[in-house]
């Protein structure tokens, strides 16, 4: 029997599914309700986008980072453990009373190693997925139900008992994410790829695959306001706590969806086309939301569409990493991926969100994210051919 011919083991869908399911029930505390937080503690708007822009700022350094380390390792799994108990122990941190100018020091901390763990965990799926990886949305779905949990609980929570107690909610949820990382391992066989650093630089200058990370880039800088303003947006619109976090659950669970059903548009259509759709469609959210957000039928709908800005953008950017960068190399193309477009795009969208919050409180923010997000579909459907074998599929 070769070993072509050999059985494929099975892929450990309930470990894999816990730890996005704990990592974004984090961050589904994180994302909305931080900068209430960090406003509670007596931050201003420009200190806030600052401290927010530190999120982003580490993911410049932090994937690439823990990638190259844990592909260097006998064991690399040992990089995905020791970056979540450290993202434990720096988070801990905000438990106590500080000096404003030192949650600088420890936000910087906590956001490296927070932000480490998800790419090098990814590539740990795509090895187990191998061949089968438009099954990733069924495992990625489990991320949203714990980001849907945490933001509908929590916004009920901060409402009555204010979100200075947001440090506390949040640590049992790093401990849970911990647990499932020494639950989990990489596949044992992961299918080779080229190791040398002209190879991996090789296929990044190929125009479809800068076209790719470029169009990302623009994608991640359109959310710069609606990631780091968007509750405060809200609130001075007159949206109360709770119906905040019905607004982020909205979107959420739109996303779930969107994971239940991708791998039957990726069976027929290619991932470029999706990538496309998914960037047009953030290009009007955004627009949306700048124009009408007094407007709750309009929002709700503008909501729901994060189901294709973020979960169809990120299910088809999966797609394409693997294609692109296959076997061995998908754990550099992932680190690269998140320190460019999640990292060096999240940075300059939360600072350039902070610096156009003054005109119009929030109005032109959300009009010049919608212009980022238009300009990197036209980009991608310029640039981003689909493949010769989804084009055979689909005729």
């Amino acid at each position: 029997m070769t070993a072509a011919s050999l059985p494929r083991p099975s892929v450990p869908t309930a470990r894999l599914s816990s730890f996005y399911f704990f990592y974004y029930a984090a961050l589904g505390a994180f994302t909305p309700y931080w900068s209430l937080y960090l406003q509670s503690r007596g931050m201003s708007v420009t200190a806030i986008s600052v401290m927010m822009s530190l999120w982003y700022a580490t993911r410049v350094v932090a994937p690439s980072t823990w990638t190259s380390l844990a592909a260097a390792s006998p064991r690399p799994i040992r990089w995905l453990r020791i970056g979540c108990v450290l993202t434990l122990l720096s988070f801990a941190a905000f438990l106590f009373p500080a000096p404003q100018w030192s949650m600088y020091a420890v936000m910087i901390a906590f956001c490296f190693f927070y932000n480490a763990v998800m790419p090098q965990f990814e590539s740990i799926t795509i090895t187990h997925l191998g061949s089968d990886s438009h099954r990733y949305g069924l495992i990625r779905v489990w991320g949203s139900f714990g980001f849907i949990a945490v933001v509908t609980s929590f916004g009920w929570l901060i409402e009555h008992h204010g979100a200075g107690k947001l440090p506390w909610l949040m640590l049992p949820l790093f401990a849970l994410m911990i647990g499932s990382a020494f639950l989990n391992r990489y596949a044992r066989d992961i299918p080779g790829g080229t190791h040398t650093e002209g190879g991996f630089w090789a296929i990044v200058r190929q125009k479809p695959v800068l076209a790719f990370f470029v169009a990302a880039f623009l994608e991640q800088l359109s959310f710069g306001p609606y990631y780091t303003f968007f509750s405060l947006y809200m609130d001075q619109h007159g949206y109360s706590t709770s119906l905040l976090g019905l607004m982020w659950t909205v979107g959420v669970v739109f996303e779930v969806a969107v994971f239940f059903l991708i791998s039957r548009f990726f069976r027929r259509w290619d991932a470029s086309w999706l990538l496309i759709i998914s960037m047009a469609s953030a290009a009007l959210r955004w627009w949306a939301t700048a124009l009408w957000p007094e407007n709750i039928p309009v929002m709700l709908v503008a909501q729901a569409t994060h189901c294709l800005g973020f979960a169809a953008f990120f299910a088809s950017a999966m797609q394409l990493l693997a294609r692109y960068f296959p076997g061995q190399l998908n754990g550099h193309g992932q680190g690269l991926f998140y320190g460019f477009s999640s990292g060096l795009g999240g940075v300059l969208g939360a600072l350039i969100a902070g610096q156009l919050w003054r005109f119009g409180d929030g109005k032109v923010a959300f009009l010049v994210g919608g212009g980022f997000a238009l300009a990197g579909a036209l980009i991608a459907l310029y640039w981003l051919p689909p493949s010769r074998q989804a084009r055979r599929a689909a005729g």
